[in-house]
């Protein structure tokens, strides 16, 4: 669970490239990074560099965001998910859910950002900077984000423990990557489609459900997997495993 950062992509090369002018030789460049804060791993996440983001809710009532690159990767802004690990533990007010309690505490804030930025498809911003300080920005630039942003402090978003990592491990990056942490940078939220909050259950070994013969859950929407290449890694397991089964 967390947001999806958007940067000028010039600025992102620069960082990365260490130069002032990437020139045409080079691609826009992409960034990866990871930090343990409070105990919990925050990391990016689907990275489109050249990239926009986009508005991906399914049901009404809701605002969600994801990103991606067109195959030039041409845009002016780079964008990245930049999401906090969950536990168990965090889903005890939606406990009565049973083992849909981890889509109820997703919907909750989908749902609260939905109405926080005016209950359309436009999305809760905020710079940075001014969200490590606490601070509602005065203004919003205009994004990639089509549908658009409204100004919120992102502490309403979110409960209380996922602000405070926000904000600690984005004063964290900015010290790996210099130039990072900066209000030129915009904040959307919510990012809280990165994996399935439900996982299908399936045999350790077979890879085949529990109960129901011929099944076998993979990916992201069964709950193995958080991102394309991942997915893709877990659908050739069970591809592999089938055929296994399916040998003379």
């Amino acid at each position: 669970m967390g947001v999806r950062a958007e940067h000028p992509q010039a600025l992102i090369d620069s960082i990365q490239y260490s130069c002032d002018y990437r020139g045409a030789h080079l691609p826009p460049a992409p960034y990866s990074i990871v930090k343990q804060v409070g105990g919990r791993g925050m990391y990016s996440f689907c990275m489109c560099p050249g990239g926009v983001i986009a508005p991906c809710a399914t049901s009404s009532g809701e605002v969600v965001t994801n990103g991606w690159s067109p195959s030039k990767r041409d845009q002016a802004t780079a964008n990245s998910g930049i999401v906090i690990e969950l536990k168990l533990e965090d889903f005890k007010l939606f406990a009565r859910f049973g083992a849909l309690a981890g889509m109820e505490f997703q919907k909750s804030i989908e749902q609260k950002a939905w109405q926080l930025a005016g209950q359309t498809q436009r999305v809760p911003a905020q710079r940075m900077v001014d969200f490590t300080q606490n601070k509602i920005s005065s203004n919003i630039p205009k994004t990639s984000y089509a549908p658009g942003t409204t100004s919120v402090e992102m502490g309403q978003v979110f409960p209380g423990f996922l602000t405070q990592i926000l904000r600690e491990g984005f004063i964290e990056f900015g010290k790996s990557m210099r130039g990072y942490l900066t209000n030129e940078a915009i904040l959307h939220a919510p990012e809280s489609r990165t994996s399935s909050p439900v996982r299908i259950p399936r045999d350790a070994e077979t890879l085949e459900h529990v109960q129901i013969k011929g099944l076998y859950p993979c990916g992201e929407g069964a709950g193995y997997a958080g991102g394309i290449i991942s997915a893709a890694i877990d659908g050739e397991k069970c591809a592999l495993k089938i055929g296994e089964l399916l040998k003379p």
